[in-house]
C-alpha cells in the first residue's frame, strides 16, 4: 500500500480496485472486498495534515525505503536459492532434513554452527552442552538448582528453538514429549528447550550412525508414556 500511496494525497485517491490489487499482491486471499473498503475509508477520513513540502519529503523517503526493502527481498531470495543448492550437496544434508522441523535454512545454520567434523563431539552430551540446550546444575552447600545455560552459541540455540517449535506440528513423538513436560509443570519455554535438547541427541545419533531420522525409533522409549 505504501508503494502505491507514499503520501496521504496519493492514498486518498486510491480506488477500491487498486487497493484490492495491492492486498492480493501482498498475499491476502480472504475478505479482500471488505478490507479494501475499510482501508479506503481510513485513507479518505479527515485527519491532521502536514504542509505540502513536508508531506512530499516524507513521501520521497518512503518510496526510497520501499525500493530498498524490495531489493533486499530479491537478494534474500537469491541467497536462499544459492544456500539450498550448496547445502543439499553436503553428505549430511539428507540426515539433517530428515529430522522434524528442519528445513533447508535452519538445517544449513545448524550444520554450519555444529560443523561437520565427525570427531568434534565425543558423545551426545557434548553436543548438547555446546548447543546450550542441556541444563546446568548449580550447587552450594545444601542448595542445588538446575538452570538453563546462558553462556551458549546463541545463533545455534535460536535455530534449535525454532526447530523444536516446528516439530510439535510434525512429530507425534515430539508433541507427546512436550505435552508430558508441560503437564509436569514446565513452562512453554522450558518444555521447548527440553525438546530441543532431545532433538539434538537424536541428531547426534543419526550423524554418528549415518542413518535418517525414524519417528518410531526416535521415540520408542516414550511409547508407554504416550499410551
Amino acid at each position: 500500500m505504501l508503494h502505491r500511496a507514499p503520501t496521504p494525497e496519493h492514498g486518498a485517491r486510491l480506488s477500491l480496485s487498486k487497493i484490492a490489487a495491492a492486498l492480493k499482491a501482498g498475499g491476502r486471499s480472504r475478505y479482500i472486498e471488505e478490507r479494501s473498503q475499510q482501508i479506503q475509508a481510513a485513507l479518505r477520513a479527515e485527519h491532521l495534515r502536514a504542509p505540502q513540502a513536508v508531506s512530499a519529503a516524507y513521501g520521497t523517503a518512503t518510496s526510497a525505503t520501499i525500493a530498498m526493502i524490495i531489493e533486499l527481498t530479491h537478494q534474500i531470495s537469491a541467497l536462499e536459492t544459492e544456500l539450498a543448492q550448496h547445502f543439499r550437496k553436503h553428505p549430511d544434508a539428507d540426515i539433517y532434513l530428515s529430522l522434524p522441523g528442519i528445513g533447508v535454512i535452519l538445517g544449513a545454520r545448524v550444520l554450519g554452527e555444529f560443523g561437520d567434523d565427525p570427531n568434534r563431539f565425543t558423545d551426545a552430551k557434548c553436543r548438547k552442552n555446546y548447543a546450550g540446550t542441556s541444563p546446568v546444575t548449580v550447587a552450594s552447600g545444601r542448595k542445588r538448582a538446575v538452570m538453563a545455560r546462558h553462556v551458549r552459541n546463541q545463533r545455534l540455540y535460536d535455530a534449535l528453538d525454532r526447530i523444536a517449535f516446528a516439530a510439535l506440528k510434525i512429530s507425534p513423538g515430539a508433541r507427546t514429549f512436550y505435552d508430558h513436560h508441560r503437564a509436569a509443570g514446565d513452562t512453554h519455554h522450558q518444555a521447548l528447550r527440553t525438546l530441543a535438547n532431545r532433538l539434538v541427541g537424536i541428531l547426534h545419533g543419526c550423524l554418528r550412525h549415518h542413518t535418517l531420522y525414524n519417528e518410531a525409533t526416535a521415540w520408542a522409549h516414550r511409547t508407554p508414556l504416550a499410551a
